[in-house]
């Protein structure tokens, strides 16, 4: 943890450097080449990744390959980022002239600014992460963890930079279950028809049960006469009222249930994306979310117990 402070207090200049060249590199259609040896390469195989899916285009290079015939894998416009904590790893030190012949230029994150990488380097943006938490101060710990870190700054950076969205997230990530949360939408997951609970303001509170029931739903939407959004009752709402009624839960079953729905509910519209929808229901603690028109006439319900069928929890 103090390793990530020291880091995120030595962003300045250097990083601010590191992302307009990153951003030229991707405005002129470049590529971000990220390099490592050891631990360092899985660090950027998993870097590059992450830069690639939040819309800054990115391979990885392996050194020792790059010094065999890779290197044909990069060109002038694009940029090379080197780890090495060190900045001393040969492989690395071998690998940046051959890369600047190419015309490419370097940024270089290591833990050590005097190092023969660093000085090296365009850009160098340093790791002052402290002794790794190896009992011998030796196996890679804190310095891969705040390297990766790094990598993630400038990755976050670079999305607000982009003006990435999350239809472009979408465009890259179709598949699992961030996938389906970026594609899907209301449409695609909102319940219609049969499996649609709704009932007039002058139904029952025992009409609106039922047609829970009927639907297997935890809730019944609310609509006037035109179809527009009033309200909703859930199970919720019933067992509270329950509640209250004590002894006279027959009474309160022949109540009409606009006394106890929830008035002017949230909606979404069918066009609203998964990931929004589950945003919903987290920050608002809910379990059902009506879907409407842009005129407020109920077109869905979004029921919670049906986002892990389709994969999207």
């Amino acid at each position: 943890i103090e390793g990530l402070a020291r880091v995120r207090q030595s962003l300045g200049k250097s990083f601010t450097q590191a992302i307009a060249l990153m951003l030229s590199c991707v405005k002129n259609e470049g590529i971000v080449v990220v390099t490592g040896v050891g631990k360092n390469l899985a660090i950027a195989e998993k870097m590059s990744a992450i830069f690639a899916s939040t819309g800054t285009r990115s391979i990885v290079l392996n050194p020792v390959q790059a010094m065999h015939g890779d290197l044909g894998m990069v060109a002038p416009r694009d940029i090379l980022i080197a780890l090495s904590f060190s900045g001393e790893s040969d492989e690395i030190l071998k690998l940046v002239p051959a890369v600047r012949r190419h015309g490419l230029k370097v940024i270089s994150l290591t833990g050590k600014p005097d190092s023969t990488l660093a000085r090296m380097s365009d850009i160098h943006l340093e790791i002052p992460c402290g002794p790794e938490a190896c009992p011998f101060g030796m196996a890679p710990t804190n310095s891969t963890t705040a390297t990766m870190a790094m990598g993630d700054a400038l990755a976050m950076v670079m999305i607000d930079a982009l003006q990435f969205d999350i239809s472009s997230y979408a465009m890259n990530h179709p598949a699992g279950a961030i996938g389906r949360a970026l594609v899907l939408k209301a449409s695609d997951v909102m319940r219609t028809g049969e499996r649609l609970a709704k009932v007039p303001p002058s139904a029952t509170v025992m009409d609106a049960l039922l047609a829970m029931t009927r639907a297997k739903s935890g809730s019944a939407v609310i609509a006037d006469a035109e179809n527009r959004l009033l309200g909703i009752f859930t199970d919720g709402d019933f067992r509270r009222a329950a509640a209250q009624a004590g002894d006279d839960v027959a009474v309160l079953l022949k109540e009409t249930v606009d006394r106890h729905m929830t008035s002017h509910p949230q909606y979404a519209s069918s066009e609203t994306y998964a990931s929004e929808l589950l945003k919903t229901f987290e920050n608002r603690h809910i379990d059902d979310l009506p879907v409407c028109d842009a005129q407020g006439h109920v077109v869905g319900l979004v029921d919670i117990q049906d986002l892990p069928k389709m994969k999207v929890l």
